[in-house]
């Protein structure tokens, strides 16, 4: 009877394991007291049916750019503003307290691109000496606005690290896993924020209740790509927190916001110091993760 039972039990499992997808297993052996994070989830394929991806717009690519701190933008500095003074990206540390007013937009998931398995991924070229390669694999003409964007998201992901910042582009879900793991161990936690209210541009006011979530972790940007590919780095002196905020039209967030407290390697073009009046060096800047499939991890 015992070995019965046994062999039922050994039976369900399998059927579990069947069940459940391949990066979901993956995750389990790697991070077992840890819920798969509904941004990932969200970016899994029940199977493989070929790369699917929706680009973004001219705005999109100019934020994105800016939201690596080594980059040197192309732009001029009168675009970038118009840009920036549609929503708060950054803000000093002393000015980080509740009644505190900021006009945000938070934006939802990109449900186009996809996490590729990992062996497919694995095989496709990812280097700006294989460009060419790269958009004939994809088909894609090489004056195109998706050619653009292919060619800057590799392009931020080869650009060297600055100063105190470990940094890596994850072109695969358990590439993922394996650097946060390299990094932090299994013992971690994930955070994104919480919207009620997303694509929604306006006036957010900061309440009472900011926590600080750590002050070692791993930030993953989703970037624009045929496939999903998360930007991941750590720099020094830097913490994270959980923000409850309100807005105008009383709907309720839980936001991420990640301080910076040594910005003395930051590309004097940063477009911070512009916005702020600041130098490298200067007082610690803040800003809001404004994407809500960008992941911060935090040892526990």
């Amino acid at each position: 009877m015992k070995f019965h039972l046994l062999f039922i039990f050994a039976l369900s499992f399998a059927a579990l394991a069947m069940d459940a997808l391949p990066e979901e297993v993956y995750w389990k052996s790697k991070l077992p007291n840890i819920p798969l994070p509904k941004a990932l989830r969200e970016l899994l394929l029940p199977e493989y049916t070929g790369i699917k991806s929706r680009f973004a717009d001219s705005k999109d690519i100019l934020v994105s750019k800016q939201a690596n701190f080594h980059y040197i933008s192309r732009y001029s500095e009168a675009s970038l503003a118009d840009i920036y003074n549609e929503t708060t990206i950054y803000f000093l540390y002393n000015n980080f307290h509740p009644n505190k007013r900021m006009k945000l937009s938070f934006t939802k998931f990109l449900k186009g691109s996809k996490f590729l398995p990992r062996k497919i991924a694995d095989s496709v070229p990812f280097s700006s000496n294989k460009s060419q390669e790269i958009l004939d694999y994809f088909s894609i003409e090489p004056k195109s606005k998706e050619a653009e964007i292919i060619k800057q998201t590799i392009e931020e992901c080869e650009a060297p690290n600055i100063t105190g910042e470990d940094k890596y582009c994850a072109t695969s879900f358990e590439s993922l896993v394996d650097f946060v793991t390299a990094k932090l161990g299994s013992k971690v936690r994930t955070f994104s924020n919480e919207i009620e209210e997303e694509n929604k541009k306006q006036e957010y006011t900061i309440s009472k209740g900011i926590k600080m979530i750590g002050d070692k972790q791993i930030v993953c940007h989703k970037q624009r790509y045929k496939y999903a590919v998360f930007y991941c780095h750590a720099t020094n002196a830097t913490k994270a927190y959980r923000v409850p905020i309100v807005g105008d039209d009383g709907s309720k967030a839980k936001a991420i916001v990640v301080c910076h407290f040594d910005t003395l390697a930051w590309n004097p073009n940063h477009f911070a110091f512009h916005v702020l009046n600041v130098k490298p060096g200067g007082p610690p800047i803040c800003h809001f993760l404004l994407k809500s499939d960008t992941i911060v991890w935090v040892s526990t």
